[in-house]
């Protein structure tokens, strides 16, 4: 029997300067090494500058979405991810604290993983992602790569979702 085949989005940010280089570098960087590691690239939003959501002072974060296609179990696709994540340099530091490189698995062919979330424990995973509803800076960009796509689990539209958000949400995601 052969493994499934799935399209899968992923979310890819940074604000700091890291060992894959600076923020833009280090977006580039993840694209290649999750191409080296065998996914395919099907498309890719545009780069936006995303005001940050956590604690303190922080750089604006440089924000991406990706369509890849991957024939991979998703807790294997976590590990792959991690793995890139710590090679550009992240280290585990505050909750939406600045990151040289942040990889998040929003929407895996759809498939439903541990809803609905109840509490966040790091290494588990949950798919879709438990809070890329409420993000304008995945949003945007993920309805770049698919304006058409709908939440597996909320059944409903980005578009919907994305006009839920409170209008200052959307204007802190700019093209970059």
């Amino acid at each position: 029997m052969s493994e499934r085949t799935d399209s899968l989005f992923l979310a890819l940010g940074a604000n700091l300067k890291g060992s894959f280089g600076s923020p833009d570098e280090a977006l580039r960087r993840a694209l290649r090494e999750l191409s080296d590691a065998g996914l395919t690239l099907l498309a890719a939003s545009s780069t936006y500058s995303t005001t940050p959501m956590g604690p303190g002072r922080q750089a604006p974060y440089l924000n991406a979405v990706v369509l890849v296609r991957a024939r991979v179990a998703p807790a294997t696709l976590l590990r792959l991810i991690k793995r890139i994540e710590r090679r550009a340099g992240r280290r585990r530091g505050a909750r939406w604290g600045p990151r040289t490189l942040d990889i998040a698995l929003l929407d895996f062919g759809g498939r439903q993983l541990g809803w609905p979330p109840r509490r966040r424990r790091p290494g588990r995973l949950i798919l879709p992602h438990p809070e890329m509803h409420a993000r304008a800076f995945v949003l945007i960009p993920l309805l770049e790569v698919d304006p058409h796509w709908h939440h597996p689990t909320l059944a409903v539209s980005g578009r919907a979702l994305l006009a839920r958000l409170p209008a200052a949400n959307r204007r802190g995601v700019q093209l970059a």
